[in-house]
């Protein structure tokens, strides 16, 4: 009875800070400066992890350039948000998300369609601007979601841009803990699970933890994008896999 009460109020929190969010974009986030951009894209993530009952924890310093994770909810996109905003690649079929997808089309992101090359050069571009500017922009180079218990092999092709603009590669891990200090699975975002499911265990969960780690940033000027993937992937693997 307590799980369920404690779900409905969190899905009525998220309901109207989606609507805040909408409301926010449609307004006033297309006419205001980049930083001012930033700022709203941070606050409103911390927020939305609040009204989900999801615990912020951060390990590490400033993150920079190209941010690359390992990919385990939709979640990962505010957490990372909450710590560090920046524009963000996702697959196509995000924008086809209730109210998500249209928030994620007017803030920034960058959408990649799988198996498009024409599109995948447009991406590539967009990714570089962005750099160029000295803005952050995040991707996740597994190319889909596992449940946290390991990680992917790691695709190499938007690494170049770092390597084109000399920005940094900051690798990011995540891992979802419980209120007692265990890996959880309740925000995963894998197999056959859906995106109400995901929701339903995030809501229902009690004392859920997203742990960020946000590693030393890797130089990319001297490394070609599959050494440079390599090399992340490593740092991500050992540091979600540390208590």
């Amino acid at each position: 009875m307590l799980t369920t009460l404690r779900a409905g109020v969190r899905l009525t929190r998220l309901a109207l800070h989606l609507l805040t969010g909408l409301t926010t974009a449609a307004a006033v986030y297309q006419w205001i400066s980049p930083t001012r951009r930033l700022m709203l894209k941070q606050r409103w993530s911390r927020q939305l992890l609040g009204c989900l009952g999801v615990k912020l924890q951060v390990r590490g310093t400033a993150a920079e350039g190209l941010l690359v994770a390992n990919h385990i909810s939709f979640l990962d996109i505010y957490v990372i948000n909450a710590v560090a905003p920046a524009a963000f690649v996702a697959k196509d079929e995000v924008r086809r998300w209730p109210l998500i997808g249209w928030l994620a089309t007017q803030t920034d992101t960058i959408f990649l369609e799988r198996g498009n090359r024409k599109a995948a050069q447009h991406a590539r571009t967009r990714i570089v601007e962005q750099l160029h500017t000295g803005q952050r922009v995040a991707v996740f180079p597994e190319g889909t979601t596992t449940r946290g218990d390991r990680v992917l092999p790691f695709h190499g092709a938007l690494f170049q841009a770092a390597i084109d603009t000399g920005a940094p590669v900051t690798p990011l891990a995540l891992c979802y803990l419980d209120r007692d200090g265990r890996r959880s699975e309740a925000p995963a975002y894998a197999d056959a699970i859906t995106l109400w499911q995901a929701l339903r265990a995030i809501v229902s969960a009690n004392g859920l933890v997203a742990r960020i780690e946000v590693l030393p940033p890797l130089p990319s000027h001297s490394s070609d994008r599959h050494h440079l993937a390599a090399h992340a992937h490593r740092a991500i693997t050992h540091a979600a896999s540390a208590p």
